[in-house]
């Protein structure tokens, strides 16, 4: 990855006057990271230790700023795992303000990232395959691979493959040793960060949404901070059609 990412163009929202930006998380001042970690304890428990740590492990993060102001209002950190013979682009904080939810900057952003990664390596290595390595308790970012992504997994309405499996299990393994329960795909985290009260509970009515449903069931102690493992190919034939218009975005 080259700093020329930071220097991409910025995408305003119509809605709510938002732009982006991809920034090397070396580049970060100071000032971006309290502000930064001020967003981030408005809608999760954490502290900053957790949080430092979390941000210095990773290589890129998106920011979201109010265009007017040039305040922070969202978030979302990346890094690269090589794996064998295959690469997980891996998905740490995530947050956005309320008032700019309904904004698409923060997926056309992220699929700019992973994309243009994916791209790069392929460009190397043609038959690496490039995945999405997603461990989340909030049920509004696992709805992001249904509404983006056309297989993923863990999925309400068919079995995980056996290979998928195997990465998931290995990623995780690696990554979180005995945090992580392979008989049910979670991870509970020592430290765990869990969305503080009234942020994303699911209400009734969400569960008349199949995957809502199932990620209730699978993951029951998602308000204590608990994460479900998520896979998905990055790759422009596993698309949705909300997936190709984030892809092909003019940013």
């Amino acid at each position: 990855m080259t700093n020329s990412m930071k220097d991409s163009p910025t995408l305003k929202s119509q809605r709510y006057d938002l732009s982006g930006a991809i920034v090397p998380v070396n580049d970060l001042s100071q000032q971006e990271r309290d502000a930064m970690f001020a967003l981030m304890i408005c809608y999760y428990k954490t502290d900053r230790n957790i949080f430092d740590n979390d941000l210095d492990e990773k290589e890129h993060v998106i920011l979201l700023r109010d265009s007017l102001s040039g305040e922070i209002k969202g978030f979302s950190t990346m890094k690269r795992l090589d794996l064998d013979t295959v690469t997980a682009l891996f998905s740490g904080d995530t947050i956005i303000q309320e008032d700019y939810r309904h904004t698409t900057v923060l997926p056309q952003y992220w699929a700019k990232l992973a994309f243009g990664t994916r791209d790069r390596i392929k460009e190397l290595e043609p038959e690496r395959k490039v995945y999405w390595f997603l461990i989340t308790s909030g049920y509004k970012t696992y709805r992001y691979l249904p509404v983006f992504f056309r297989e993923f997994y863990p999925r309400h309405d068919r079995s995980t493959p056996e290979n998928a499996q195997h990465i998931m299990h290995k990623l995780a393994k690696t990554r979180y040793a005995d945090e992580y329960d392979q008989s049910t795909g979670i991870i509970h985290l020592q430290n765990a960060t869990p969305l503080r009260d009234g942020v994303a509970e699911i209400k009734a009515n969400r569960l008349k949404n199949a995957h809502v449903a199932f990620f209730k069931s699978i993951n029951p102690g998602h308000t204590q901070g608990d994460e479900l493992v998520c896979l998905t190919e990055i790759d422009p034939h596993n698309l949705t059609r909300a997936g190709r218009r984030m892809v092909d975005a003019n940013i």
